[in-house]
């Protein structure tokens, strides 16, 4: 047997190992928490449930966090989990099922609409929202979507008050009662038949409440929008 070879043999399996287990750990350093670094929780989060007559998508602090995935048939509960920084502006566009050129649907019927919304952290759709009508028909009248009207900074101070309907009004269908909505409002404008485009905004507060992590994404979904 060559002594020699076995020796050297050895010294390179045992530096092949230590190299391995050095790497390993700086791989698992960099993989694994950091010092300072406090990340969000599940815990964190809360949850958004939306019933919409047809459609509707919503931007959180201006950011894209929900669409509608059904257009139209059939009605859908929408509910997401949402990381909540407050003061949180909430800004929904909603849209009734209607010919963008005569205003009908199903050919020669007016429609009619609604929306309701309810957050975990006790946040319900109400009259205390503001609301625009962007297009209704008959016949077609449609204004242009306000720049920046989904962000924080808007100004919606002259927007009208959201309209209040009930649920007999509205005649939700099955999934709208197989989740719970206790507390919340259908909301419109002043006009459930024939506004078909609307936009919604509020402003949620929390004194006290301050942000338990520290961390923020790299990645920018600031090019996520709804084509309007």
């Amino acid at each position: 047997m060559n002594h020699r070879k076995v020796v050297t043999g050895l010294f390179v399996g045992a530096t092949l190992m230590v190299s391995a287990g050095v790497y390993s750990r700086s791989f698992h350093q960099q993989r694994g928490a950091q010092p300072g670094v406090v990340k969000p929780e599940m815990s964190d989060t809360i949850t958004a449930t939306v019933y919409a007559d047809n459609w509707f998508a919503m931007y959180i602090n201006g950011k894209l966090v929900a669409v509608d995935p059904i257009d139209f048939l059939p009605h859908n509960v929408v509910k997401v989990d949402i990381l909540p920084e407050y003061p949180m502006t909430i800004a929904i566009v909603a849209k009734d099922n209607a010919d963008p050129k005569t205003g009908y649907e199903y050919g020669n019927r007016v429609g009619d609409a609604g929306i309701v919304v309810k957050f975990s952290d006790g946040t319900v759709s109400n009259a205390s929202w503001k609301v625009r009508r962007i297009s209704s028909g008959p016949p077609v009248k449609t204004v242009p979507f306000p720049t920046g009207w989904e962000l924080p900074t808007f100004d919606d101070s002259k927007w009208e008050s959201a309209t209040v309907y009930s649920t007999q009004r509205v005649n939700p269908k099955k999934p709208y009662y197989d989740y719970d909505f206790m507390g919340a409002s259908f909301v419109w404008t002043t006009d459930l038949d024939t506004d078909n485009t609307i936009l919604l905004r509020t402003k949620v507060e929390k004194p006290g409440w301050n942000k338990r992590w520290n961390t923020k994404p790299d990645l920018d979904i600031s090019g996520a929008q709804v084509k309007s």
